[in-house]
């Protein structure tokens, strides 16, 4: 943490340790950065989610549709308020869902679509939007992964009715754990609140808008730390500087493995032209799980630590208990067994990518 600000907290710290100072410094610093009305912090982006979804009123009976080819949380936040997720299928090149699988899913008891925009790459959001508003429901973005990114102009998170962002110890800018949701509707602010002051109207009370809060409905502790906030406050006075750092070790990676993609051997992401991404993380596709399986183990035993990443949430325990994946598994389950995610860290030193790059290309010559 800067010494500055942590002298700054030390200082006023005391009063009030949970949504104090840093904590509204943040939610200026998201409205003004991102161009939103508000902007709410809680103490985790899964939290955040839990709240986006009960904000709008989403409950008991209805249908959410979702990416089956995310955290659990993305589900757990349906789940949290008695909905149903509903998966579809997501698209080839880029592990985002499908508009048209959304659309084939929607009936009478959808209320909402949850878009996941993987690695910090945008969904197809003119198409699911205009899908959202053909049919009068809720668009929300998990945007956990894709602070700072873009589509178009507009950055993720503020596209469709609430947007969530994650600040976890895994993200480009992190509090250890942390999120927030950003939106433009008067009319879900005062729930979003409501559902992170345990049920209260604690926050109303501190603007000075009622003489004492009282217990207005359900909810719980979502109010992150203030110093949580200012650690991660610190980093956004940088957001440039450890953007373009992780950018440029994402073209590193890119522009050194075009040799193996352009021969076969493994493809590298697709960024479509209409999105700017944050470099969250750079993976490739290799040809088979079993290829994966052997190159992961080869990058280990030279000290290269690579990662799958999810298993898809229809095919683990829970999935298949409380969710439902409609129409046909076409690509999640096929490009899930093919994915390997690269190191990808702020400070990643150029003889670490160096080494990185070559020790991949050493597995395809064997």
């Amino acid at each position: 943490m800067d010494r500055k600000i942590l002298s700054d907290f030390v200082g006023h710290a005391g009063k009030y340790f949970l949504g104090g100072k840093y904590v509204k410094e943040l939610e200026k610093r998201f409205c003004n950065y991102f161009v939103v009305k508000y902007a709410v912090s809680f103490n985790s982006a899964s939290t955040a989610l839990q709240a986006a979804v009960g904000a709008l009123g989403i409950g008991p009976g209805d249908e959410v549709i979702t990416s089956p080819y995310t955290m659990s949380a993305t589900a757990s936040a349906i789940l949290s308020n008695n909905a149903v997720p509903v998966f579809a299928d997501i698209k080839e090149d880029n592990f985002c869902l499908d508009p048209k699988s959304v659309e084939k899913l929607i009936n009478k008891k959808t209320k909402a679509i949850v878009v996941m925009h993987y690695a910090g790459v945008a969904c197809e959001m003119d198409k699911i939007k205009k899908i959202a508003d053909a049919y009068k429901i809720f668009l929300i973005e998990d945007a956990a992964q894709g602070v700072m990114s873009k589509y178009k102009d507009k950055f993720l998170g503020t596209i469709g009715d609430i947007g969530a962002y994650s600040f976890h110890e895994t993200k480009n800018y992190s509090s250890g754990e942390g999120g927030a949701i950003l939106l433009n509707d008067t009319k879900f602010i005062e729930r979003s609140e409501i559902l992170r002051e345990k049920g209260t109207n604690r926050s109303k009370f501190f603007r000075g808008q009622v003489d004492k809060y009282t217990w207005v409905d359900m909810g719980s502790s979502y109010l992150p730390s203030d110093i949580n906030a200012a650690y991660l406050y610190a980093q956004l006075e940088k957001a440039d500087v450890i953007n373009n750092d992780r950018l440029e070790s994402w073209g590193f990676y890119n522009s050194q493995l075009l040799s193996l993609s352009n021969n076969g051997l493994i493809q590298l992401p697709f960024i479509p032209e209409e999105t700017t991404h944050n470099a969250h993380m750079f993976y490739i596709k290799t040809r088979n799980i079993a290829e994966r399986s052997d190159l992961i183990e080869y990058l280990r035993k030279n000290d290269v630590f690579a990662v799958f990443h999810y298993i898809p949430l229809h095919l683990s325990p829970a999935g298949q208990k409380y969710g439902v994946f409609n129409g046909k598994d076409i690509w999640t389950t096929k490009e899930s067994e093919r994915i390997l995610r690269l190191p990808m860290f702020f400070g990643l030193k150029s003889n670490e990518k160096e080494k990185i790059v070559q020790t991949i290309y050493d597995f395809y010559k064997s």
